[in-house]
């Protein structure tokens, strides 16, 4: 096995400034590999093991992105050391977070992580203080803060969707108030009825007459506000040709319920001419009380809906790692910005084709939501979002756009970093991207990128479609 001599270690700039003790103790632990050009020294994710030093050669240091190698760097330096870094920290199970490879054939230095990891702790105690301290604290503050910036989106998002449950709710108040008015008209037409003061014979007209106006109200077609305001002159126009009063009043009801002249003209023709205008009035309280039965029901629909898109966002009463549609994903986090897309047109391209994949859902979501939140942010509120989906070999991808100003090209390689951001002070934490990267590229073994000009952002999160492992 070979080994170097302490004056050779001490040629290397990670270790000239030791005592012979300490380079006797290095030189009597660690021992000389060779790689072929080609091959491994390390693998992404492994045990972290061992501690290396190169002494010839050249190595790169690549990541796993998306299935996919990607070279992070490469170096020649003799002195340069990768592997298990952090060996002086007592981590559980640390493992390596890049691969090595030998670009050309190398020759290393290495030491037993578990044997150098102590001892380093033994030499520089007082350095190892700050160390850890440093280590600790920035994974302390990133989780805190990675916390708060969670928080604060769910924030933003809940007090969007309470706004967004606030209009169908009212909506429904002011519907059910209404209804109870017309019930009660109902009711004192029954009790005309019951005096006598409607003719008996006449009711099973009324009856048949009330049945097809409801059919008419649930095949009412949608008509332009010019269509509905000419509409509405000419049943106003008929009814006062029959003397029936405040025509003006009672045209709009039945125009919206779909009841035009010719309708009222066939519907109303097996009636007895002195019922003509009880009969008006008996189709104006069905016609209104069935339009306000709709509009409960679309207000509750939305309100069940909205309830529903909130569930499925925050895949409450869900496993966290299982098989989704991200289109219903995507969907899901589209409804809790609601609020926010006053302005803005949401362009959705799916392509729903593609197979759902297995995924953690609720962080995922995150991802949309920090990705969507800075688009509008960019966009100012008004232009257009567009959420894309496709196929791309192995992978699935989901492309967010936005027609902002762009983010310019000299910072577009530390947007994934922490703490960095483009947002004036106290606007942003510069940790919504960096969350989005470590959920998508650690937890999915995907990839996350961005192209952007002026007037077209895109960030591109790429999944692979077989499952990984959670």
């Amino acid at each position: 096995m070979d080994r170097l001599t302490a004056a050779e270690l001490r040629e290397l700039f990670l270790f000239e400034k030791l005592d012979d003790e300490q380079l006797d103790w290095l030189a009597g632990h660690g021992h000389v590999e060779t790689r072929a050009a080609g091959t491994p020294v390390l693998i992404e994710g492994e045990p972290a093991t061992c501690f290396f030093v190169l002494l010839d050669g050249t190595v790169a240091l690549c990541r796993n992105l998306g299935g996919q190698r990607v070279e992070v760097s490469r170096s020649s330096l003799r002195g340069s050391y990768f592997g298990a870094t952090q060996a002086y920290l007592e981590l559980d199970q640390p493992t390596y977070q890049m691969t090595v490879e030998s670009i050309t054939a190398t020759s290393m230095l290495q030491f037993d992580a578990d044997e150098f990891g102590p001892v380093v702790r033994t030499w520089f105690p007082m350095a190892m203080h700050l160390l850890e301290g440093l280590f600790w604290g920035m994974r302390n503050t990133q989780a805190t803060v990675g916390q708060h910036e969670r928080l604060t989106a769910l924030g933003a998002l809940s007090a969007g969707l309470t706004h967004e449950l606030n209009n169908p709710a009212a909506a429904a108040v002011r519907a059910t108030a209404a209804l109870r008015e017309r019930v009660a008209g109902m009711r004192h037409k029954l009790a005309l009825l019951a005096q006598g003061a409607i003719d008996p014979s006449v009711l099973p007209s009324l009856v048949k007459l009330q049945e097809k106006a409801v059919e008419r109200v649930a095949k009412a077609p949608k008509l332009s506000p010019l269509q509905a305001s000419d509409a509405e002159d000419e049943v106003s126009d008929w009814l006062d040709d029959r003397g029936i009063g405040g025509g003006w009043d009672v045209a709009p009801v039945l125009v919206a319920g779909g009841l035009d002249v010719e309708w009222l003209e066939s519907a109303l023709a097996p009636c007895p001419e002195t019922v003509t205008e009880s009969a008006v009035h008996w189709l104006r309280y069905t016609v209104e009380t069935e339009l306000l039965m709709n509009e409960i029901e679309d207000a509750t629909t939305r309100v069940s809906t909205l309830v529903s898109a909130a569930k499925q966002y925050s895949q409450m009463d869900r496993t966290p790692f299982q098989v989704v549609d991200v289109h219903e994903l995507l969907d899901s986090t589209l409804v809790m910005f609601g609020g926010k897309f006053a302005d803005v047109r949401v362009v959705k391209d799916y392509d729903r084709t593609l197979p759902s994949i297995p995924a953690y859902a609720g962080e995922l979501n995150q991802v949309w939501t920090n990705v969507i939140d800075n688009a509008l942010g960019a966009m100012g509120g008004s232009g257009t979002l567009t959420i894309r989906t496709f196929r791309q070999d192995r992978h699935l991808v989901v492309e967010i756009g936005d027609t902002g100003p762009g983010i310019p090209a000299e910072v577009q390689g530390r947007i994934f970093e922490p703490f960095f951001t483009t947002k004036p002070v106290g606007e942003g934490t510069g940790l919504g991207l960096e969350i989005s990267w470590r959920i998508v590229v650690n937890k999915h073994h995907g990839d996350i990128r961005v192209e952007s000009v002026p007037g077209d952002t895109r960030f591109q999160v790429v999944l692979p479609v077989e499952a990984t492992g959670p």
